[in-house]
């Protein structure tokens, strides 16, 4: 095993000891980078100089004993959807393809703050917008355990770095699932906060009230060192909540005794693969038998979630990606007779077909006459959601879910057809339709590929979720490493 291998808790335990050195960890990172990326295709850009410089004022932070966090000396792969001062930050579109950012983005203010060390920035669906990251104009990223299939989108490059030990940890960004769904794929864990627990400022937008950005980390303890750092209050994000941050390591060893566990019948109807199912049934024992009490729950309006979302997201799309008309900043069509003509080029030339559809579904349900018919009633449909969450919330203090309802698919099996794979996302919708934090868990595999729980918890109760997980981590001795 490589120290890149390492989780992120015992590296940060081994760094503060004087046992490793940053430098030598983010070689190692680094080397795993050049030996397994040319395959996976997780890294857009990749920050070799930047990083070894970072590890070597990391060390010499660490000798001195004034190590700024946990998270000093860590490698952290970075998104390509969220700014980073200096570094391209494209999106994985090619109306970005050579964006370079003036500033950071809070989350990349606060790892730099903590002293983590970025080794570049991954591969993603265009914009967030896909379940597979297929769709990227950098090709597409493959599964670390089985490069015949996907790895999960639109976080596709973060969790398929982090799970092949190319990263120790990740940021990624899950507008509909998109952290969680690679998370379960690639057999990590990944962790979308309450929406407003992370600051949004530099995020390129693509449904700005649905957007948050999360952790990916081989176990539990990782996510919970790298939330650490990324929650919190920021001015700059009008969306952000000013809700005291807790010491989520220190909520993991409390264990489930007493706790009151749901299970939505709606999350287990036709459609499930039977092989999650009996995986997610194994997990529900477990955690019975460390002392949890099992209640089954409804969630009556969880059935329009995944329809009511994808209306939103795409008018949330329409009007944020308005701004890439080519005057400002990005790609410019050098078409055109005229302002019109050059608009029409440049994000003809510059959007995908999946970043078009989407686009111009938005535009359509936000058009006269058909705004109240579908986009209002979406935003119903919307509240419903998450009224049913409240009241199921009343009785239980976490939810336990399948986080997809089929395992990883191959690539282009999903391609030409929008709806099928839109319902790859039919689990992980519903919380970001309500605001709420939800984990992604490996819990066994299926035909030689992982499969994810889900644990779904009230609003900015992220502490209770993190719990929860290490207890079944540690009694189920589920990691995010090769099956044995």
């Amino acid at each position: 095993m490589s120290l890149c291998d390492e989780s992120a808790l015992t590296l940060s335990r081994m760094l503060r000891s004087g046992e490793i050195s940053s430098r030598k960890l983010t070689e190692s990172a680094l080397k795993r980078i050049q030996e397994r990326d040319p395959v996976l295709n997780a890294f857009i850009t990749t920050t070799t100089e930047e990083a070894l410089e970072a590890s070597d004022q990391s060390d010499q932070r660490l000798r001195q004993g004034k190590a700024a966090s946990p998270l000093d000396g860590i490698p952290v792969a970075v998104k390509d959807n969220i700014c980073t001062r200096g570094v391209r930050t494209t999106s994985a579109s090619a109306i970005l393809r050579n964006y370079v950012p003036p500033y950071d983005a809070t989350v990349i203010e606060r790892l730099k703050r903590d002293g983590a060390v970025i080794v570049g920035k991954t591969n993603l669906d265009q914009f967030g917008m896909g379940s597979s990251t297929e769709n990227s104009v950098f090709g597409a990223t493959k599964n670390p355990h089985d490069p015949e299939f996907v790895p999960g989108g639109s976080s596709g490059g973060s969790a398929a770095a982090v799970a092949a030990g190319e990263a120790v940890l990740a940021l990624g960004s899950d507008t509909g699932g998109s952290l969680r769904l690679p998370a379960a794929y690639c057999g990590v864990v990944g962790f979308k906060p309450t929406y407003g627990r992370v600051s949004r400022y530099g995020l390129m937008s693509y449904a700005s009230s649905l957007d948050q950005i999360g952790a990916l980390g081989r176990r539990v303890e990782d996510c919970a060192m790298l939330l650490g750092t990324l929650c919190g209050y920021d001015p700059r994000d009008s969306t952000s909540a000013d809700v005291q941050v807790p010491d989520f390591l220190q909520s993991l060893d409390k264990g489930v005794r007493g706790l009151r566990i749901g299970l939505p019948e709606e999350y287990f109807i036709e459609g499930l693969a039977p092989g999650i199912r009996a995986r997610i049934e194994g997990a529900v024992r477990i955690l019975e038998g460390e002392g949890a009490e099992i209640l089954e729950v409804s969630l009556p309006h969880t059935r329009y979630a995944i329809s009511a979302y994808y209306l939103i997201a795409a008018a949330e799309a329409s009007s944020n990606l308005a701004r890439l008309d080519g005057v400002r900043y990005g790609y410019r069509s050098p078409s055109g007779s005229d302002l019109t003509e050059m608009y029409e080029a440049t994000r003809g030339e510059g959007f995908s077909l999946e970043v078009k559809r989407r686009v111009m579904l938005g535009s359509y349900v936000l058009s006269a006459g058909y705004y109240e018919a579908y986009y209002l009633k979406a935003q119903k449909v919307r509240r419903l959601v998450k009224e049913d969450f409240d009241g199921v919330f009343e009785k239980v203090d976490c939810l336990l879910t399948p986080v997809s309802p089929s395992p990883p698919f191959r690539p282009g099996e999903k391609v030409d057809d929008p709806l099928q794979m839109y319902l790859v996302d039919v689990y992980t919708s519903p919380l970001n339709m309500s605001g709420l934090p939800g984990m992604s868990l490996p819990c066994g595999w299926v035909d030689g590929l992982p499969v994810g729980l889900q644990i779904i918890g009230r609003a900015f109760d992220e502490a209770t979720i993190l719990r929860v997980a290490h207890a079944y981590q540690e009694a189920g001795d589920v990691t995010a490493g090769p099956r044995h």
